[in-house]
């Protein structure tokens, strides 16, 4: 068990890495640790139409304890939070279908709803697994809604990661804690 996860605490924890990583594994396995009742919050929407991302998901149901309430928050992710008890584990999963839900807001209507976000994560009584896919690795995307996307995504996620402890990088099935190695940023 990871020495940082205690029953009686709440924790912001962070789990960031590229697609495929096993990041959402490795929340999933923090989360048991917690010996909390998990509550999984799902941020995808299900298209009927799309077999590959219906198959997606079923994975990761099938992985998941049938104990585990899912909870489906694809646009109002800190109400769903704002009711959790301290005897709850939140697994929220993931923060980049939770931007890409929310593309079309303006700016304002952007901000509003991380700001929303970040002021009630830290005050949660509850324990919360965030699961972030790690963008901008790459090429700039050549489109506009692309860059929107990354751009919103890289600046969300490394709010979150500023307040969580621990934060954690999943890559090529490998698990590094940041907090640990890495230095903070101001």
């Amino acid at each position: 068990m990871d020495n940082s996860i205690t029953q009686s605490g709440r924790q912001l924890i962070l789990v960031t890495g590229a697609a495929r990583s096993g990041k959402s594994e490795w929340a999933e396995t923090l989360a048991i640790e917690t010996d909390k009742t998990v509550t999984y919050i799902a941020t995808a929407t299900i298209d009927p139409t799309d077999v590959e991302w219906r198959a997606r998901i079923l994975l990761h149901q099938q992985r998941r304890p049938a104990i585990w309430q899912t909870v489906a928050a694809v646009e109002h992710l800190a109400k769903t939070i704002e009711s959790a008890l301290a005897e709850d584990c939140l697994l929220i999963d993931s923060l980049g279908t939770w931007v890409a839900n929310l593309l079309d807001r303006s700016d304002e209507e952007w901000e509003n709803l991380t700001q929303e976000l970040l002021e009630i994560l830290p005050n949660s009584v509850a324990t919360i697994v965030i699961v972030a896919e790690e963008t901008g690795w790459g090429v700039v995307p050549a489109y506009p809604s692309g860059r929107l996307f990354r751009d919103r995504l890289g600046m969300l996620t490394r709010k979150i990661g500023s307040i969580s402890n621990p934060v954690y990088l999943v890559t090529g099935g490998h698990v590094l804690n940041l907090s640990q190695l890495g230095r903070k940023l101001d």
